[in-house]
């Protein structure tokens, strides 16, 4: 009959040690938890582990293959014995080891857990397969799973498409579709892939990388010039391919195609920069509006000597003049040599190219004009015109298009991934309308922390297209009705926590996985069936059955869900287009967090580049609470947390301080009336209570623990320095309060400071501090007001 709070932190993955990363995002999951608990609501934080999909056997087949970079990163960085990584060749025991591990962790760092609740994912664990069989099964029964033909991600090795997080490099990575302008050629074309084909219009020559190898292919019965890589490509998105010749690229440098909206012979140059992996490797020249065509032609120009080695002269280079036709705000005619040169970009291999070419594009899209050249465009937006030119441009038969990936994804056996077109592949319907109408009505109904990510989660959820649910290879949930495909990673982590509520029933009355027909799923569930018929069918108790959905919805929906802000556009969405999809809207998630993404010492987290931090080696270095309390002040809402050693220092420092001066109050006795400044203190700790409390109950963890820790301190240091006689009674009562508004961040040293203290029980099941307004004595704090603006 409590009150019930019921918390999650999304399941880690198990290839690897949990990282300060997840210690984070479950530090505030666990600060929320705790003060929910002292606030007296029955609260509920279970854990579980993902073992599904590519990580896992990614990072088993690198230890086979013998990978010195991952080897090195296993025994430098995860701190895995020698005689442990010999065995990392299996998969399921490296599963099994870091789940083991991370266990360890997650009790030492203090998280207070319902361990009954514990599991992994995959077939290896049937009882929660049998539950996303269900789950499957039900989302299927509803059309929301379907098969077609769609883009994907897909790696050429695994043949299977590569979610998100079977990916080494390159999440969040979706198929874009690229508008191809076909520049005549000889008796062929050349494709320049694009996303802006309204640029036509600026074309001033062509670049090739001299380096790379092009072929001349048949391609749905037209000739095409195109990197050997695109080849590949083209043949996977459903096309009739066939090389007739393979060349270099130097060879097409110095010779001259056709502008198709002109006629206009205009030249191929050299491009170092053209990446042959990218679209078709085929990049047309807009310098006045792209910053590497630009910058691309500046290098040829102050190196003339490049051109001769390919028999140009370097009047061809020098004749060359940028051509305006987009009018934007804030630009002059030439927006992309302005980005160019205010960014003091050195060169065509600068890394700022990339981030010049991001602003243009964005701007340009956004708030651009067409000039009158681009002829019956002019006048028009960009971002309105665009799909009406595309379809004119296609009718003309001067454009066609092909999907790519905008930038590189790998998958985590490390093969390079491209875009397929899938005709029998199992989707989600993401993109179904009246599903995303639903899934919008959940988000405007759950509290979001912060409120700004609201927005973010309706602009995602628009954004979200048909969805890969399964794939052919890695550990996880065969698809009941389909052999040989497997949920993805992503698919499989949506309902989940629905499981938690009957997992320690499951455990308790040993239930088997034979038991768990699909009509007990529907009961516990979703309330449907007769229980009797039910329990006579399965084999499970009547009695059982009943217990077992009370659970469910005793502590159904799930009050607070956390994770980092990369999620927003995959799980966190899918989370709640599947309770959607699943559950009446009483189910539908309360509550959900969204953080940023830690760095540390100012650095992106990066294990392949050493800059990265497990949990477990956080804690034994500094310890939990020293930990958590680092973690909690570095961020708070979507600003990415920082992890610095210095502040790790800072905070030992002040613990330290703090246990010393609890030890100092416990052993004062006596009492004395109350005093001007006794009022002063009982006044601005009810303040620092509702700050707390109003902090917390907004998941401002960083505001919350920054009051407990410091500003109370403050108070009690200004208290101390203005008392002539300090009042011991008092000290032991504000300090009591102190510890209690700690206690959900500094959990280990609270429960020690209460005990010396005489405090009852544990702090953590104490009860939380309770506002009190009328303790404040307004006139005793204007008072203390002007003595601190006078000294």
């Amino acid at each position: 009959k409590r009150k019930k709070c019921f918390v999650t932190f999304p399941f880690p993955y198990m290839n690897g040690p949990l990282h300060l990363g997840h210690g984070f995002t479950a530090t505030r999951v666990d600060a929320y938890a705790r003060f929910m608990r002292m606030r007296g609501y029955n609260t509920l934080f279970p854990w579980a582990w993902h073992w599904t999909g590519e990580p896992i056997l990614g990072a088993a087949l690198r230890v086979k293959m013998g990978d010195p970079d991952v080897i090195r990163g296993l025994k430098e960085i995860d701190g895995v014995p020698d005689e442990e990584l010999k065995k990392f060749v299996d998969p399921v025991y490296m599963a099994n080891y870091y789940t083991r591990e991370s266990r360890e962790t997650v009790k030492r760092i203090g998280f207070s857990i319902d361990w009954r609740r514990e599991f992994h994912t995959t077939s290896l664990e049937p009882t929660f397969n049998r539950f996303v069989e269900w789950q499957y099964k039900t989302l299927r029964e509803k059309g929301y799973v379907t098969k077609g033909t769609h883009p994907v991600v897909w790696c050429p090795k695994c043949k299977s498409p590569t979610g998100d997080h079977d990916r080494l490099e390159g999440e969040g990575v979706s198929p874009e579709e690229y508008t191809l302008l076909k520049f005549p050629f000889e008796d062929a074309y050349l494709p320049a892939a694009t996303l802006r084909p309204e640029t036509i219009y600026g074309v001033t020559n062509m670049f090739i990388n001299p380096d790379a190898t092009y072929v001349k292919a048949q391609v749905d019965g037209e000739k095409w010039i195109v990197s050997k890589e695109s080849v590949k490509k083209l043949a996977e998105q459903l096309r009739k391919v066939k090389v007739l010749r393979e060349f270099k690229g130097r060879e097409l440098i110095g010779k001259y195609f056709r502008d198709p909206m002109t006629g206009k012979r205009l030249p191929i140059l050299p491009g170092w920069f053209v990446d042959p992996e990218s679209a078709t490797g085929v990049v047309y020249s807009v310098p006045a509006h792209a910053p590497a065509d630009w910058i691309a032609i500046r290098d040829l120009l102050e190196k003339p000597e490049k051109l001769k080695e390919f028999g140009l002269d370097p009047k061809v280079v020098e004749e060359i003049k940028p051509i305006s036709l987009i009018s934007v705000e804030g630009y002059g005619e030439y927006p992309a040599i302005e980005a160019v040169e205010s960014m003091g970009i050195k060169d065509q291999f600068d890394p700022l190219v990339e981030e010049a070419t991001s602003i243009i594009y964005r701007k340009e899209f956004h708030t651009g004009v067409l000039k009158p050249i681009c002829g019956k465009y002019a006048g028009k937006l960009v971002r309105e015109v665009k799909a009406e030119l595309i379809e004119d441009f296609k009718k003309a038969g001067i454009a066609d298009s092909m999907y790519d990936l905008p930038s590189r994804v790998l998958c985590r056996c490390t093969t390079r991934c491209i875009v397929k077109i899938l005709s029998d592949q199992w989707f989600l319907r993401y993109s179904d309308p009246e599903w995303k109408r639903l899934t919008h009505k959940a988000v405007d109904k759950a509290r979001i922390f912060p409120e700004t990510a609201r927005e973010y989660f309706h602009e995602k959820i628009d954004w979200l297209h048909d969805w890969a649910c399964a794939r052919r290879t890695g550990l996880g949930t065969p698809l009941p009705w389909s052999p040989g495909w497997i949920v993805e990673t992503l698919s499989d982590s949506t309902i989940y926590m629905a499981f938690y509520t009957i997992r320690k029933h499951i455990l308790k009355y040993g239930i088997k996985p034979e038991q768990l027909i699909d009509e007990v799923f529907d009961y516990v569930f979703l309330g449907k069936g007769d229980v009797e018929e039910i329990s006579e069918r399965s084999g499970i108790a009547a009695k059982v059955l009943r217990e077992m959905r009370d659970e469910f919805v005793y502590w159904y929906p799930v009050d607070l869900r956390v994770s980092a802000k990369e999620l927003v556009p995959n799980h966190l969405s899918f989370y709640f287009f599947q309770h959607v999809a699943i559950f009446p809207p009483e189910m539908w998630p309360r509550g959900v967090g969204v953080n940023g993404m830690l760095m540390i010492e100012g650095k992106k987290m990066s294990k392949s580049k050493g800059n990265f931090i497990t949990l477990k080696k956080a804690v034994v270095k500094h310890g939990a609470d020293v930990t958590r309390l680092t973690l909690l002040l570095s961020a708070q809402d979507m600003e990415d947390p920082d992890w610095r050693e210095e502040n790790a220092r800072n905070i030992d420092a002040k613990l330290k301080a703090l246990h010393s001066f609890v030890l100092k109050i416990s052993n004062l006795s006596g009492g004395a009336g109350e005093s001007h400044i006794d009022r002063w203190l009982l006044g601005a700790l009810q303040k620092r209570i509702k700050e707390v409390t109003d902090a917390l109950n907004a998941l401002k963890t960083r505001t919350a623990s920054e009051v407990a820790l410091f500003e109370v301190w403050n108070d009690i240091k200004w208290y101390l320095r203005r008392a002539k006689k300090p009042n011991p009674s008092l000290l032991r009562e504000v300090t009591g309060i102190w510890i209690r508004l700690l206690a959900p961040f500094a959990p280990f040293l609270c429960e020690e400071l209460w005990s010396i203290l005489g405090g009852e029980g544990f702090v953590s099941t104490a009860p939380w501090p309770e506002y009190d307004p009328s303790k404040i004595d307004v006139k005793a704090e204007e008072a203390e007001s002007l003595i601190k603006s006078l000294m």
